[in-house]
């Protein structure tokens, strides 16, 4: 996924304070131990000229000697390791520490960022989006089925509200086992306050545990992100920065300011992400049969065929909420 320069720049420099920080523990320890077992310093200074010699008979062409030079250096190397073992310390207690031993605290293996880097990534996005918080407890873990109804049944399913939910947490379960595998879609309708955002959360969260990139947005703040780049000079760097996560979320879809600019946008965001196989959550309040007059119904035939219909049913939670007194 793109970041804008300011967010890399923000990681990169993160990346040069825990380089500094490792080189300063490693001189912490360099001196603790040439205190604590002298002989280790002096070691170091006859590798250190050893390895001068070394280096000078290399430059100069002659290769006699090397191979003694060599075995010396090693001896000491020994000698070195069976001091700082005989004292209680690890082997590599005077090597440079690393955070990531991968990319060994530079962000790339190669040319390809590492993990460690798609992790610090994703917390800066999140930390910036300010859905970090929201997610300790909005998560599967804190999902609860008291507030549906196990007596109110919709006629046509024949399935009651909690079943419905149940149904609906299963499929959000399996979204996230199957990810990697396999890709899906999922349009989740309803009426205000039946769970719908609880979900998705759930979803981001779980994936984001994963190290997953996971995108967030209200309809509001996408289509306002879309816009602020269509109109900018570098027109591209918005709509990578929503095309290329693992997973959009596009929330409260419908309430947004909706024209023509707004539907041309919605139906660019979810073909690109269908082309380029990015799976997409939308959630909404709309009915299915307002969401064509609202879009269009090239956008919902193309979600129709794309994605999978997830309802959620029953009485607002936050009001429910309320009158346990926030429970």
């Amino acid at each position: 996924m793109s970041l804008q320069n300011y967010q890399y720049d923000i990681i990169m420099r993160e990346y040069s304070k825990t380089q500094s920080r490792n080189r300063r523990l490693l001189e912490e320890r360099t001196q603790e131990i040439y205190e604590k077992i002298p002989r280790i310093k002096e070691i170091d200074g006859e590798v250190a000229s050893l390895s001068a010699q070394k280096a000078r008979a290399l430059l100069s062409g002659e290769s006699s000697g090397l191979e003694d030079l060599k075995a010396a250096i090693s001896l000491l190397s020994q000698e070195r390791t069976a001091l700082l073992v005989c004292n209680s310390y690890p082997e590599d207690y005077l090597e440079l520490p690393y955070t990531c031993p991968i990319c060994q605290d530079t962000g790339y293996v190669g040319n390809q960022k590492c993990t460690c880097f798609k992790k610090a990534a994703i917390e800066l996005l999140y930390t910036q989006s300010n859905l970090k918080e929201i997610l300790k407890k909005e998560n599967f873990d804190h999902f609860s089925f008291d507030y549906y109804s196990d007596t109110m049944k919709n006629e046509a399913t024949g399935l009651t509200e909690r079943e419905t939910a149940l149904r609906a947490y299963d499929i959000a379960r399996n979204f996230v086992k199957n990810f990697d595998d396999s890709f899906e879609n999922l349009f989740l309708y309803g009426d205000t306050g039946v769970g719908k955002t609880f979900l998705s959360h759930c979803i981001a969260h779980d994936l984001l545990e994963s190290a997953h990139c996971v995108m967030y947005f209200s309809a509001f703040d996408l289509f306002d992100l879309l816009a602020s780049s269509k109109f900018s000079r570098d027109k591209t760097e918005g709509e990578e920065f929503v095309f290329d996560s693992d997973l959009l979320i596009i929330d409260d879809l419908g309430t947004e300011l909706t024209n023509s600019f707004v539907s041309s946008q919605l139906f660019l965001c979810i073909n690109e992400r269908i082309m380029r196989r990015k799976s997409t959550i939308i959630s909404t309040n709309l009915k299915l049969e307002n969401f064509s007059e609202t879009y269009s119904e090239r956008t919902f035939s193309r979600i129709a065929s794309n994605y999978r219909m997830v309802k959620l049913e029953g009485k607002d939670i936050r009001i429910q909420k309320i009158f346990l007194g926030g429970k």
